[in-house]
């Protein structure tokens, strides 16, 4: 049971491979959406969230507000840092779960912990391969603004609070090279499944 860390920057192209490994039958486990689960209404870590950063951080109806959350942290590394401290830790407990569930229920099974934050939570250890999603930083810059309507500013902010594409190369035991066409993406992922059940 192979136990795969996908990692990239934002607008990478991650979550394209990690939906191309899931369709050849890999169990993916998405971190981004642990989050958003740890972080609804009752659970503790929204409760750590509105602690630290003020009500402001919350809607009317108790949600997160991630708009107003975002704007504080993208803004400010220090803040970002605090509110990783507070996510990370509930994030990997949770991950760690469902990974052996996930072996539980299928010894053989390809496992991919979809995690944007590799790099920045420093945790290599336990992977059998790292696979890095990778794109020029200014491609992902024209991807956020083009498909999901950033200013230019707003992008380049989100990037520079990131890692940088050296450190996430560092860690990384395969690269995919998403600069190019959908089909070349698919094609590298398509080869890495294969290595994975070959």
């Amino acid at each position: 049971m192979p136990l795969i860390a996908l990692t990239g920057g934002i607008a990478s192209g991650k979550s394209t491979i990690a939906r191309r490994l899931a369709e050849h039958g890999a169990v993916v486990i998405d971190a981004d959406a642990l989050v958003r689960e740890l972080q609804e209404p009752g659970q503790p870590v929204l409760a750590a969230i509105a602690e630290r950063f003020g009500p402001g951080v919350l809607t009317a109806e108790g949600s997160l507000d991630r708009a107003a959350l975002g704007a504080l942290v993208f803004a400010d590394r220090a803040k970002l840092g605090v509110l990783n401290d507070i996510v990370h830790p509930a994030v990997k407990a949770e991950s760690q779960r469902r990974f052996r569930a996930a072996i539980d229920a299928d010894p053989r099974a390809v496992v991919v912990y979809d995690v944007p934050l590799l790099a920045e939570a420093r945790g290599t250890a336990e992977w059998d391969l790292v696979v890095v999603a990778h794109a020029p930083a200014e491609v992902r810059v024209a991807r956020m603004v083009a498909d999901r309507g950033m200013s230019e500013d707003e992008a380049r902010a989100r990037v520079a609070n990131q890692a940088s594409d050296e450190e996430r190369l560092k860690l990384a035991d395969v690269v995919i090279d998403t600069a190019g066409t959908m089909q070349d993406t698919f094609a590298q992922a398509d080869a890495l499944w294969d290595r994975l059940t070959g």
